[in-house]
């Protein structure tokens, strides 16, 4: 990627992240993976952790994260990312850890991963982003794909009275005392981004204080195998994703209140 030139009587105001690799991405045109690593990056620079954060990559279309971020990383098994930023975090207390998780590497064959490192209190912070349906693999449906929401393995649409109903994550992780921040944003319009954001760096924040476990589930599209144009993903997902998925925090321990307030 081309360096751009600023001219001297012209103020910088946005810039490319210290922490994202000046890379092209795999990801779909309109896909809001990039997006989201932007603010991860953003929120490492911030906090100036980037030297020693060690980021945990999924299985899922964000698999190739660890090409994305100028950070260590590392890969772990379908699922198994809580586990493995569990193992890094004990033998590297002083390392910055996070997982970034679809819905179907966390919510479904890793649910258990999930759940016990919330409950066990880890201090690692987990990136979960939630399009409501497998990507990579072709667009089958999800532990969060919506009722009646039609994917390649649900052609008629989601049954509830067979398939479930979609979990709701960032209230199931919310519930559990280990942890100690967990959210639900989305990034559909520069709000959400900007709220998005905040959140982030809060549950990194959280880790940094020793507070505990801190999950941001954020609200995504995926307008390729929705079959839709970028904007009609976004317009789409704001109309029916937020519906189901209400945003906002389900888990503030007193010591994230007082980050928050400070």
């Amino acid at each position: 990627m081309a360096t751009v030139e600023i001219p001297q009587d012209m103020e910088l105001v946005y810039d490319y992240p210290e922490s994202l690799a000046e890379v092209d991405t795999h990801y779909c045109p309109g896909c809001t993976h990039g997006t989201i690593h932007r603010l991860v990056a953003e929120v490492l620079d911030e906090l100036d952790v980037r030297d020693r954060t060690i980021g945990i990559a999924p299985v899922g279309c964000s698999v190739l994260a660890y090409n994305y971020f100028d950070a260590d990383f590392a890969e772990a098994a379908h699922g198994r990312a809580p586990a493995m930023a569990t193992g890094i975090k004990r033998v590297s207390p002083d390392s910055v850890v996070f997982t970034y998780q679809g819905d179907g590497d966390l919510a479904a064959i890793g649910t258990a991963e999930i759940i016990h490192a919330a409950n066990r209190g880890e201090l690692i912070t987990t990136i979960f982003v939630n399009n409501a349906i497998y990507g990579m693999t072709g667009g089958q449906m999800a532990p969060t794909t919506l009722p009646d929401q039609v994917t390649t393995s649900s052609p008629t649409g989601r049954d509830v009275q067979a398939a479930g109903h979609p979990i709701r994550m960032a209230e199931l992780i919310g519930g559990l005392p280990g942890a100690a921040f967990v959210t639900r944003q989305a990034v559909f319009d520069v709000r959400g981004i900007r709220r998005t954001r905040r959140a982030i760096k809060t549950a990194f924040r959280a880790q940094l204080e020793g507070l505990g476990f801190a999950m941001v589930e954020v609200l995504s599209t995926c307008n390729t195998n929705w079959g839709m144009s970028p904007q009609e993903a976004l317009d789409w997902a704001k109309e029916h994703m937020v519906a189901y998925f209400p945003l906002g925090d389900t888990r503030v321990s007193e010591g994230v209140h007082a980050l928050m307030e400070g």
